[in-house]
């Protein structure tokens, strides 16, 4: 039978007002939407690409390299700014900080159509009747979409958002960890979160990270989340790294572990080359999630 599963602490039940959170979920997506309206024009994300690439730069390089007014670079600049990724500065436009992520309902809608492809990708990587965890991140949601057609899957989970989607699945079993619940984005952090997922050994972990640096460390911006993600990869016979090409190169503050310890990497794009040799030295796999 399907459904959300109770047991021992740990545990939580998340079949009564299903109704209520599909709504709430229904409002924030399209709050977002209103909110960031962030599908990036061609210049605005490769402005995006060559700051992350430069670290910093000039409003008239860009306008040199475009072939463009430094007014047009400005507005570019402006756009990126409010959406919180870049941070302005005198004459120019760097990274924002290693310490803080971007805002949840800006990550619903950035690269959407990316999240949805790499999601899909990954989930028919999924045989029927396997056992996984899903933890936060906005690719891992669609990825929890993605498996609808699934059959018999039993998925131990922190994220709300995750065991809300999946709960209706016929033939499925959700677990939901428990420990302190982020207002920002559902996900679930804790020592009892942590404790509930060393209680299983299962097929795959399916993971997100919110930076890859080029020798292959991954990081995240949240401690807490970090542990859970650590227990994560120790108690799964293969790990799954679900990142869009937007992670490559992007900094955060806390280092999570490094790309040798995930079994296949699903992205959108071809992998920068620095990193590609790090990749195939540890011999992750890596599978392109190509537009159709």
């Amino acid at each position: 039978m399907g459904g959300c599963a109770a047991g021992p602490p740990g545990f939580a039940r998340v079949r009564a007002r299903i109704g209520s959170s599909r709504c709430v979920h229904s409002n924030i997506i399209a709050r977002a939407r209103e909110q960031t309206n962030m599908q990036l024009s061609k210049r605005q994300q490769a402005v995006l690409d060559l700051v992350r690439a430069q670290r910093f730069v000039t409003v008239e390089a860009l306008a040199e390299h475009f072939d463009v007014t430094p007014q047009t670079i400005r507005r570019d600049f402006n756009a990126l700014c409010d959406s919180g990724l870049l941070r302005r500065h005198h004459g120019g436009a760097g990274l924002p900080s290693s310490a803080e992520n971007l805002a949840y309902t800006t990550r619903q809608v950035l690269q959407r159509e990316e999240k949805e492809r790499i999601a899909a990708l990954a989930a028919r990587q999924i045989p029927d009747y396997a056992s996984l965890f899903i933890n936060l991140g906005t690719t891992n949601e669609a990825f929890a979409r993605a498996l609808r057609s699934h059959r018999g899957l039993r998925v131990i989970t922190n994220n709300l958002n995750v065991a809300t989607e999946l709960c209706d699945y016929p033939g499925f079993e959700v677990i939901v960890a428990g420990g302190q619940v982020r207002a920002r984005d559902r996900g679930v952090t804790g020592e009892a979160t942590i404790d509930l997922i060393r209680q299983f050994r299962v097929d795959f972990g399916v993971i997100g990270v919110s930076g890859i640096e080029p020798d292959g460390t991954l990081l995240d911006f949240d401690y807490h989340e970090v542990r859970v993600s650590e227990a994560i990869i120790e108690n799964s016979r293969q790990v799954f790294l679900l990142a869009d090409h937007t992670k490559f190169g992007r900094n955060a503050m806390v280092r999570l572990g490094h790309i040798a310890q995930v079994h296949a990497l699903f992205t959108d794009a071809p992998v920068p080359e620095a990193l590609q040799r790090v990749i195939v030295e540890a011999g992750t796999q890596v599978h392109i999630a190509a537009v159709d």
